[in-house]
């Protein structure tokens, strides 16, 4: 499973990821104390604010940071993100209006529509070998669902000892290491890219690209089932569980954790399974697996229930969106790689 790591170049950037996905974690901690510090009461309608520029940000700026990607080099380009957003959170624990929080959350999270595309789009040519190539998506895979879990008790700990404030510190730290880590590897683009030259043409190159691809089509329906998914996970487990069966909020913590652990299990579960099943079969075995698991959900009013569906619902989860890695890799030539995983990434979200 870890055969990848022995890479010394993508073991580098493996581990900027891991620190990094840390220190985003602290950060996601530290901006709904923060915004209960400014705003009280309507701290939930800050954050709700936050979210939408997040995502806002996501959907316009990707696409025109992968196609601009194709012309500079990109250990520099993804080192100078690195430190834009290192100093980015560094200026939340000043802010003191909440237009300000919002003004830092957009350029903090324009800086990551146009890292993290180019990030994805560099393993492939790292570890040009399939089977390694999907390790490697497991691995990243399982990095995002374990830091779900443990950023918030390594939050928990460090505020037993510092203000909410040192948090967007231990953040930017980490983008300092995340960008250290991406100067050590060795990142090399073989290749011209098609793309056109006109700027326009260029910013919309990779979604045009994507969507004249049949299995990228097909792959963005794929996001849409998993979004479906999703979002049910992410907004109505408090509502099952607080309001429909009247428990505890531990309760909805562990209901969080069965989605959590199924899509742990299945990134874990992958390698080995697409070595021997297609991707296609795999991802829409996903997709309906998903649907059947929300249509049995309006039939079920327990929390043992509850617990399986959303186990099976992260399963299928980690499934499709291991597969979406490959399906894009294979989609594409390298020196174009950033502006198809940067479509992925914006019409996904």
């Amino acid at each position: 499973m870890f055969s990848p790591l022995t890479n010394k170049n993508y073991a580098r950037l493996f581990s900027a990821q891991i620190i990094a996905l840390l220190g985003t974690g602290l950060t996601t901690v530290a901006l709904a104390l923060l915004a209960f510090d400014l705003a009280e009461q309507d701290a939930g309608q800050v954050l709700g604010v936050a979210l939408a520029i997040k995502m806002s940000a996501y959907v316009t700026l990707a696409p025109i940071a992968g196609g601009f990607a194709t012309l500079v080099p990109r250990k520099p380009y993804l080192i100078a993100l690195d430190l834009l957003r290192a100093a980015v959170v560094l200026c939340l624990p000043f802010v003191t209006q909440v237009w300000q929080v919002y003004l830092l959350v957009f350029f903090l999270q324009a800086c990551s529509a146009g890292f993290t595309p180019v990030f994805q789009a560099t393993i492939p040519d790292i570890l040009e070998d399939e089977a390694e190539y999907t390790i490697a998506l497991s691995l990243s895979r399982f990095a995002y669902d374990l830091e779900s879990l443990i950023s918030p008790m390594l939050a928990g700990a460090a505020l037993l000892f510092v203000s909410f404030n040192a948090l967007f510190a231990g953040n930017s730290a980490a983008f300092l290491i995340s960008a250290l880590l991406v100067f050590a590897a060795s990142l090399e683009t073989r290749g011209l890219s098609s793309a056109p030259v006109r700027v326009i043409d260029r910013i919309t190159f990779g979604v045009r690209a994507y969507l004249a691809t049949p299995r990228l089509r097909g792959l963005l329906a794929m996001s849409m089932a998993v979004a479906a998914a999703g979002a049910m996970v992410i907004v109505n487990s408090v509502v099952l569980v607080q309001g429909d069966l009247n428990l505890d909020e531990e309760w909805t913590a562990l209901l969080l954790s069965a989605f959590g652990f199924g899509a742990m299990i299945s990134a874990l579960s992958l390698p080995r399974v697409l070595s021997h099943v297609q991707d296609r079969t795999t991802s829409l075995a996903a997709g309906f697996a998903m649907a059947i698991a929300l249509a049995l959900g309006t039939l079920t009013s327990g929390f043992l229930m509850a617990s399986i569906l959303w186990f099976v619902i992260g399963v299928s989860y980690s499934a499709v969106l291991v597969c979406a890695g490959r399906l894009v890799q294979r989609s594409s030539t390298t020196p174009d790689r950033p502006a198809y995983f940067a479509a992925q990434f914006a019409l996904s979200h």
